[in-house]
């Protein structure tokens, strides 16, 4: 089995070297270099540079991740609560990646601007496709449960979670169609307002107020 120490060391290799170039401008031999292990093992471990990135994506934003999908076990909470809650890991997740990007990117001495601008696109999709792939069945399970207990009204709470986090992620990561605050606010009003109509669920359940906070 693959050893869960050499593992860790890859992304910290390419954590760091992340901090000094772009993406496109990192080997895997280099990630290698700087963990200590042969560029053959490397593939032990993972089979692509690509699969490293992913990995350190979900390293670096599991614990928001993991807080929201532990929300559809607690029956106990109301759904609508439990929404909100997932509402804000969300928001919570989008603000880690958003200061940690920023970070690196001021401390990048890149050559071309274009470059950078490419890195950031890739790093965000990579982000973005992690957070909404991993927070849907989570979402999904506690509308379920809001269906069974009559808190909401709707046949399609798969589709409904895949719709909210789309949405929510895009205007919380603000990289796809760049916003003022008060326009992202405005829109993820908007959204929570039409949840809320076309859910049955009381004006206000959903807490919107406490993702800009």
């Amino acid at each position: 089995m693959p050893d869960r120490m050499k593992s860790e060391k890859i992304l910290d290799a390419l954590q760091q070297l992340l901090e000094e170039k772009s993406i496109q401008h990192i080997s895997v031999s280099e990630i290698a270099v700087k963990a200590g292990i042969g560029k053959g093992s490397i593939y032990y471990y993972f089979p692509s540079k690509d699969a490293i990135v992913d990995a350190l994506v979900e390293r670096s934003y599991a614990k928001p991740i993991d807080t929201a999908k532990s929300l559809s076990a607690q029956t106990g909470v109301s759904s609508l609560t439990r929404m909100a809650m997932l509402f804000q890991a969300c928001r919570t997740s989008s603000a880690a990646f958003l200061k940690q990007d920023h970070s690196a990117a001021a401390s990048t001495q890149e050559p071309s601007a274009a470059a950078s601008v490419q890195e950031q696109a890739f790093l965000h999709q990579k982000y973005l496709k992690y957070l909404i792939s991993e927070l849907k069945p989570a979402l999904t399970d506690i509308i379920s449960q809001g269906i069974d207990c009559g808190e909401i009204c709707f046949d399609r709470p798969a589709a409904l979670a895949e719709i909210v986090l789309i949405v929510l992620a895009v205007k919380l990561d603000n990289s796809l169609v760049p916003s003022a605050p008060e326009e992202t606010e405005d829109t993820i009003k908007g959204l929570i307002a039409l949840l809320e109509k076309g859910t049955g669920v009381p004006a206000g359940a959903l807490g919107y107020l406490s993702l800009f906070k």
